[in-house]
């Protein structure tokens, strides 16, 4: 974008390149001449697919972007960022008039790595941009084992001074930071500050926290632990290892520009006040923890990506025969479905953590009120009875007994609706990357509770479960796998439906335990599955359903969360009998051991 009145200085390599996405020109004027005189080179868009086009085309190392852009929005900017390989590392930095915290969580959850009001001072903007280039896009060796743990989550609380116990009160909150975080996932450890925390080798070995979440006032001394902190995480990228991110609660009476700008230039990464709601901090816990992992396991695919094509390089140099070139190449092939294959689970991991925050909170929301009116109901009930012991007139008696009758309905209709919200907390909290015991009939009336709105009154679901009712494998097996492919049974009984017609159909889900496999099969009376899409429809982002309506992630999802089972997944015509259409069949199997517990996945991600 052109500033008329306003000439940009000559761009230099050692320069951070940064891309600003902001439609008025005026606010866009005043960022430049700040970010400029701080040594940034500046390249400017007014729209979102105009500040799409230039990061493509430039890469910078940071991109800020308004929230309101004409056209494509900043979330979705910052989603279509988080999809490309190429721009997925690249920070971003959201600017937005409005600063509640309920805007913050929608430009998290788009891929944002922070979130800062219009009316913020320029330099604490600054100091936020310098707060993100310093995770640096540096290629980092990580182990294998580091890709499948919990990420780390260390607490470490301020000096607490001896007081006299007749004059403390405890006031215990009901869920602490620690326990919500657990809840969330985590390996959570919480320390007291001292002198010598920051000696030894913890920072720095294959135990070493993700995240250090800081309890800090306005001193000197938490000033200096800061920059110790942030000397020690430089030392440690310095030799080739991983560094861990720092989060700082201050007081928030202390929460000002001045106090965070010296935070930040400490070496803080995020700085939040001592009164932000305790989900809210969980979720910038999660964002810096999360973004780190999943950049250290982008980072080793592409620099396996690198090797191989290295190894292809020189397999072209060296071969003398055909077959020899064509396995270098069947190798490169199979490392780009790898790469392809992490990008749709980066995707779908970010996607599930935010849905399954968002749903525990509604569904708690929901709960309190809800115990409270049915216990209430309770009452006015046994009131009502005792009522009708009491000598009255007929008129009195009948009018009792109608209220009594309206009573037992809303009664009904409230344990329906506890019911739903017991499911939605249910599958809010499962771990979709540990193996754990799944009661599977309750586990598919969940996925059922869940997909009512789909299925509607005309779909008929039957079950013939012949397999045990437990399985020892990954709770993504039903969340995940069997939901999405019911979802889409529905989907296409929908789709066979002519406009305005109830939507009619069967779906059967049957299992069996047969020669050490768990075999289950989701059939559907539809249109069925064309044969040659039948090899396509695994490839993530192929989809069948109009713009707009599917990712083409639900069964690429599938498709790998049966491989880390050792598994199976094939697609057959369903033929139900008496069925409206040919339909079709998924036929999942996974190998399974015998043990006292029950039948135990055998996967190589057990």
């Amino acid at each position: 974008m052109p500033f008329p009145e306003f000439e940009m200085p000559p761009v230099t390599p050692n320069m951070p390149r940064v891309v600003l996405v902001e439609p008025d020109c005026d606010h866009a004027r005043k960022i430049a001449r700040v970010l400029v005189k701080e040594g940034f080179a500046l390249t400017c868009a007014r729209s979102g697919e105009e500040g799409l086009g230039t990061i493509e085309e430039t890469m910078p190392d940071l991109v800020v972007a308004c929230t309101e852009l004409p056209g494509m929005s900043g979330g979705q900017l910052a989603r279509r960022l988080r999809l490309d390989a190429l721009t997925r590392n690249i920070p971003i930095l959201m600017l937005t008039e409005d600063a509640s915290p309920g805007v913050e969580r929608e430009g998290l959850e788009s891929g944002a790595d922070a979130y800062i009001s219009k009316s913020a001072h320029p330099d604490l903007m600054v100091l936020r941009m310098r707060a993100l280039l310093r995770e640096g896009p540096e290629l980092l060796q990580v182990d294998e084992a580091s890709r499948l743990r919990r990420s780390r989550i260390v607490i470490v609380n301020s000096p607490r001074e001896d007081e006299d116990e007749e004059d403390v009160v405890e006031d215990v909150p009901e869920t602490t930071l620690g326990e919500l975080l657990w809840r969330d996932g985590h390996t959570v450890t919480s320390i007291e500050r001292s002198d010598d925390l920051i000696e030894g080798g913890w920072l720095r070995g294959a135990d070493s926290p993700d995240c250090l979440v800081l309890e800090l006032g306005s001193g000197e001394e938490d000033l200096k632990f800061c920059r110790l902190l942030d000397a020690r995480r430089q030392a440690v990228l310095e030799a080739g290892g991983i560094p861990f991110r720092t989060l700082g609660i201050v007081e928030a009476s202390r929460f000002r520009r001045q106090s965070s700008g010296e935070f930040f230039e400490a070496g803080i990464d995020d700085l939040v006040p001592s009164d932000i709601a305790l989900e809210a901090l969980a979720m910038r816990i999660r964002t810096l923890a999360q973004r780190r992992m999943a950049q250290d396991e982008f980072r080793q695919q592409e620099i396996e990506r690198q090797q191989n094509a290295l190894t292809l390089e020189a397999a072209r140099a060296k071969a003398e025969m055909a077959e020899a070139l064509a396995q270098a190449n069947m190798e490169l092939a199979r490392t780009n479905e790898q790469l392809l294959q992490a990008q749709s689970k980066l995707v779908q991991t970010a996607k599930m953590a935010s849905l399954g925050e968002l749903v525990a909170g509604i569904a708690h929301e929901i709960n309190n009120p809800l115990a409270f009116t049915i216990a209430h109901a309770d009452t006015v009930t046994r009131t009502l009875k005792r009522l009708q012991g009491v000598n009255a007139s007929d008129e009195a008696m009948a009018l009792t007994k109608k209220g009594m009758s309206r009573l037992e309905s809303m009664k009904l209709g409230l344990q329906r609706i506890q019911n739903l919200v017991l499911s939605l907390r249910r599958f809010s909290r499962l771990d979709e990357s540990s193996f754990q015991k799944v009661d599977v009939p309750a586990a598919l009336d969940t996925a059922l509770a869940l997909l009512a709105h789909k299925l509607g009154p005309g779909i008929v679901v039957e079950k013939d479960l012949q397999a045990p009712a437990e399985l020892v494998c990954q709770p993504a097996f039903l969340n995940q796998v069997v939901m999405n492919i019911i979802s889409n049974a529905a989907d296409a009984l929908a789709d066979m439906s002519a406009d305005g017609d109830v939507v009619r159909g069967r779906i059967v889900i049957a299992s069996r335990l047969e020669n050490g496999r768990y075999e289950m099969s989701i059939s559907d009376d539809g249109p069925g599955l064309p044969h040659e899409l039948r090899t396509r429809i695994f490839d993530p982002f192929f989809t069948t359903k109009p713009v707009g309506t599917g990712t083409g992630l639900g069964l690429a999802i599938a498709y790998s969360v049966m491989e880390a089972h050792d598994g199976a997944i094939e697609v057959t015509d369903a033929n139900l009998p008496g069925g409206h259409g040919i339909g079709a069949c998924f036929r999942l199997s996974l190998p399974v051991r015998m043990t006292e517990e029950g039948p135990v996945a055998t996967g190589r991600a057990a």
